[in-house]
């Protein structure tokens, strides 16, 4: 993932001492740096120590930030003092940047509130925040009121917002792949291209027989072609599977990455069921599941936006996500389920993964027609859910997302599966129901259901349903 780049607007208020505002402004570039972040702000040059209070000062720093729209992918508001909510609200205003803002105050020192030492930014974040509401600026808040710089909480509020960033960056003008379409048998992974359109989010299409047919153009022996049939063989084991299918693997993959890395995209999602099967022979997961490894996530039956969903969470957590069915009961626990896939997860996911053919297609198709599954149980350990799909009678995307933890509970089954506790199961499976949500849902092996929450809701505008359990 590439770096995040925070602009900060560090805010000043001429009744409070300069010196509030000068070892701040230090104080939070040292901690903004130490989480990894890369900081653009008005040097000491440029306005009084480097701060925003007049509309001179809003206009420089506006200026700067225009230099540097396509690096800064969010903005920092912090008060040392009380701050000038005018000259914070007109920099943002002034430089165009529709980006995610946090705000930030210092904490005061409660032995320390003489004129000379009295910092006031709990007030002046009020006045700041009712300012950036007056001028339709959306912003985020730090998990407590006031915070010290070095004070840990800061630093998880920072990596907060940095996920909340990645989200929106990620999200923001993505190009995503629609492989073949979606089985006549699954009528729940419709959507509306356009209006993920509208939301900034384009889908290239391509047609399962070019894809067929740029594979029946690649030779056995060709370099690129045993590099990837390399690479398949070394990402998993692939025991009892035939070399024949392996090959064809190899050159689907090829085939994919090539048309990825030409139209650039971010993503991809793929027809299987039961074309890929019938006409090719081998189930596309083992090459779906490496192209989630490496942060190229690939979703099931053309399910867009299940794609969506993983690129999410996959921006917020900085791992693979992968793609599962809220499947079974587990037992009469009403907490807990089964989620399966047949599977294409990621190998990151999976406690000792190897490669299989599909039970259920085998039945219908032949066991030969079939190789190529990503077998195993996921990994016990916490994780978030999330899903996203276009709500096409109402005219708008709607989302909904949440976290679980993965158990040891026995299991024995096929395929890719594992047991989820998430509080509350009942209540979020009739909001499911309730709202029309597809059987899909993305996962992902951790804990930024927060973060992903305030990127859908707040920065991209869709209904989100937050499940606390």
């Amino acid at each position: 993932m590439s770096q995040i780049t925070l602009g900060l607007i560090v805010g000043n208020r001429n009744f409070f001492p300069d010196s509030l505002c000068e070892d701040g402004r230090q104080d939070v570039i040292r901690a903004m740096e130490e989480q990894g972040l890369k900081v653009i702000t008005l040097s000491p040059e440029d306005t009084t120590l480097g701060t925003v209070e007049t509309w001179d000062d809003s206009q420089k720093c506006a200026a700067l930030f225009k230099k540097h729209l396509d690096q800064i992918d969010g903005i920092l508001v912090t008060l040392p003092n009380f701050g000038d909510e005018r000259g914070v609200a007109n920099a943002i205003r002034l430089s165009g940047l529709k980006v995610p803002v946090l705000v930030h105050a210092f904490a005061d020192d409660a032995s320390k509130m003489s004129i000379a030492h009295r910092r006031d930014s709990f007030c002046g974040k009020l006045s700041v925040c009712n300012n950036l509401r007056q001028y339709g600026i959306p912003f985020s808040l730090t998990s407590r009121h006031t915070v010290a710089p070095d004070d840990p909480l800061f630093a998880e509020d920072l990596q907060w917002f940095a996920a909340v960033c990645r989200v929106v960056k990620t999200l923001d003008g993505a190009r995503i792949g629609a492989i073949g379409t979606r089985p006549p048998n699954f009528t729940t992974v419709r959507y509306s291209e356009k209006l993920l359109e509208a939301a900034g989010i384009s889908v290239e299409p391509l047609d399962l027989s070019e894809v067929f047919g740029r594979i029946d153009r690649l030779a056995d022996n060709d370099a690129s072609v045993q590099a990837q049939l390399s690479e398949i063989t070394n990402y998993i084991p692939t025991k009892g599977v035939p070399e024949s299918a392996l090959l064809k693997m190899a050159k689907l993959g090829l085939v994919i990455d090539r048309w990825v890395e030409e139209h650039d995209l971010i993503g991809t999602t793929i027809q299987c069921w039961t074309s890929m099967e019938e006409y090719f022979g081998i189930v596309p997961c083992t090459i779906m599941s490496m192209m989630s490894n490496r942060l190229l996530p690939s979703a099931c039956e053309v399910d867009v936006p299940g794609l969506i969903a993983m690129l999410a969470l996959q921006a917020a957590s900085q791992k693979p996500s992968g793609i599962i069915d809220w499947n079974n009961n587990y037992g009469d626990d009403p907490n807990k389920l089964v989620a399966f896939h047949c599977s294409n997860f990621p190998r990151d996911l999976v406690e000792k993964p190897i490669m299989a053919y599909q039970d259920i297609i085998a039945g219908t198709v032949g066991k030969e027609n079939t190789y190529g599954t990503v077998t195993g149980r996921i990994k016990p350990g916490p994780f978030t859910f999330a899903r996203v799909s276009t709500d096409d009678l109402n005219g708008k995307i709607q989302a909904y997302v949440g976290q679980g933890q993965f158990t040891d509970d026995p299991l024995t089954t096929f395929g890719g599966y594992g047991v989820a506790e998430i509080p509350g199961l009942q209540c979020l499976l009739k909001h499911i129901c309730n709202k029309g949500f597809e059987h899909h849902v993305a996962i992902n092996q951790s804990q930024v259901a927060c973060a992903v929450y305030e990127a859908f809701s707040k920065y991209l505008g869709w209904d989100t349903y937050y499940h606390e359990g």
